[in-house]
């Protein structure tokens, strides 16, 4: 009989039980990950998601200063002008990947909506509400967290929004 693999906390994992949020976890060996265009949606095909509920963490800046953090399919794109309209703000810009550590405690690959430093404001792509659960980063690369989306903004303060540019979702078969 297989042993289930012991995963071993991360933030994301430890605020989740502390806020009786249910979750499940996925791993995958990250140790050769390319970190390419397309990262997202190879690994939600190895890990046997459905691709459009698999959701990748973006950090953005706003013109003031602040950040955004915005949650969308892997196989989308966010669109900036629709994303800062959701937000209430006048423009928004993706955060430097070498500000991305410093800002949230995550490395690239590895960014969660939960549990980073401080909560920022923080936008799911409405498409998160047509299923039952989806896929966000562990908190590290080679750990996806499953879990409602609903329970997932009541739990971080999250706002649905159509924040993905125009055009046809990728469709998994």
């Amino acid at each position: 009989m297989a042993r289930k693999q012991k995963v071993s906390k991360t933030n994301a994992m430890r605020e989740l039980e502390q806020g009786g949020v249910a979750y499940r976890t996925l791993t995958y060996d990250a140790n050769n990950e390319d970190l390419s265009t397309g990262v997202g949606v190879r690994i939600a095909e190895f890990l046997g998601e459905d691709v459009d509920a698999a959701f990748k963490t973006l950090v953005t800046t706003t013109s003031s200063g602040g950040y955004v953090v915005c949650c969308i399919p892997v196989a989308r794109e966010l669109d900036l002008k629709k994303a800062a309209v959701a937000a209430g703000e006048k423009s928004l810009a993706m955060l430097p990947m070498k500000d991305l550590e410093a800002t949230t405690g995550y490395m690239r690959g590895g960014c969660s909506p939960v549990g980073m430093k401080k909560q920022f404001p923080t936008l799911l792509d409405e498409t998160a509400q047509l299923f039952d659960e989806i896929g966000i980063s562990g908190g590290r690369r080679g750990l996806s967290l499953q879990l409602n989306p609903e329970e997932l903004a009541h739990f971080i303060n999250a706002t649905f929004a159509d924040i993905t540019r125009d055009g046809e979702y990728h469709v998994h078969p």
